[in-house]
C-alpha cells in the first residue's frame, strides 16, 4: 500500500489518517507528503489497519498511542485518564497570570487526572508548592509518572475527593473537575474516557458546586473549567459565597471557564 493510497482510506477523516501515519512512519505532517508515492512496508501497513480499525471501533488515538500532546509537551495517558483538550490550556495560562500575586504560592490541583495542570503549572513555577489530588488511584499513577518523566518535583500528589485531603489553605485552587450531565449523549470516543472524568451529577454542575462551597474559605482564588451551558448556575452559586468572578470562553466562542476571588 502506497502512503497515498492510506491517506485516502475509507471511513476515516484525512486530519485522523495523517496522524496515524505521521506517528507510524516517525515524521511530520509535512515529511509525510513528500513521501506520498513510497509504499509502507508489510509490517507498517499491518500496524496501519490495526490503527484505523482500533479507532473506528471508538478507541480514541491518545490512547493508542499512550500519549497526548499539551502545552508543547508530551504526557503519558491511557483510559484511567481524561485525554488533555486544548481549552485546557487557557485555564492554566489564567492560573499563572493570577500566580503573578504571589511569590511562593500554595497552589490545589484539583481532580488532576493525568497532571497536565499541576504539572504544567509546576515546571513555570519553581516556588511554587503544588498539590494534585484525585479520587482514582489509577489516574495518580498516571500523574506521578507524567511528573517524573517531565521533572516536576514540586508536586505532591494525594488521593482523596476533592478538598478532603488537601491542607487547610491554598492560595489558589484550580480544577477541570467532571461537568458532563450523567445522561449526556457521548459520541463512541468520548465513551472511552472514564466515567469519573466525565460525569459531574444529574445536572453536571453539582461537582463544581460542592468545589465552589468547599473552597469559598479556603483559598483567595478559585479557577474552574465548566461547561458551555454552566455559566448561569456557577454564576448564582459563586455570589452565593461572596465571589467576585470573570467568566472567559474557549476559542471557539462558548463559555468554558471563570477565575473567582474570595474576600
Amino acid at each position: 500500500m502506497k502512503i497515498s493510497e492510506a491517506l485516502r482510506h475509507a471511513g476515516l477523516s484525512s486530519a485522523v489518517l495523517r496522524r496515524i501515519l505521521c506517528e507510524l512512519l516517525g515524521c511530520s505532517f509535512e515529511k509525510l507528503f513528500l513521501l506520498a508515492n513510497d509504499s509502507l512496508s508489510a509490517e507498517q501497513e499491518r500496524h496501519f489497519l490495526e490503527i484505523c480499525s482500533l479507532f473506528s471501533s471508538g478507541q480514541p488515538l491518545e490512547y493508542i498511542f499512550g500519549k497526548a500532546s499539551f502545552m508543547g509537551r508530551e504526557f503519558e495517558v491511557s483510559p484511567a485518564v481524561l485525554i488533555p483538550r486544548d481549552e485546557t490550556e487557557i485555564l492554566v495560562l489564567k492560573c499563572l497570570e493570577i500566580s503573578k500575586n504571589f511569590n511562593e504560592p500554595v497552589i490545589f490541583d484539583i481532580c488532576t487526572g493525568s497532571g497536565i495542570i499541576a504539572i504544567s503549572l509546576a515546571l513555570a513555577l519553581k516556588k511554587a508548592k503544588i498539590y494534585a489530588s484525585d479520587i482514582s488511584p489509577a489516574a495518580l499513577k498516571i500523574a506521578k509518572q507524567n511528573a517524573k518523566k517531565l521533572g516536576a518535583e514540586n508536586i505532591e500528589f494525594l488521593c482523596g475527593d476533592l478538598l478532603d485531603i488537601l491542607p487547610p489553605k491554598a492560595d489558589i485552587i484550580v480544577s477541570n473537575p467532571p461537568y458532563i450531565a450523567n445522561d449526556y449523549k457521548l459520541d463512541i470516543w468520548l465513551k472511552a474516557e472514564p466515567s469519573l472524568a466525565l460525569f459531574g451529577g444529574i445536572r453536571g454542575d453539582e461537582i463544581l458546586k460542592r468545589l465552589i462551597e468547599q473552597s469559598a474559605k479556603r483559598t483567595k482564588y478559585l479557577l474552574c473549567e465548566i461547561g458551555y451551558d454552566q455559566k448561569n448556575s456557577m454564576q448564582k452559586a459563586l455570589s452565593k459565597h461572596g465571589a467576585k468572578c470573570e467568566f472567559y470562553k474557549d476559542l471557539a466562542g462558548f463559555d468554558r471557564g471563570f477565575v473567582a476571588q474570595f474576600f
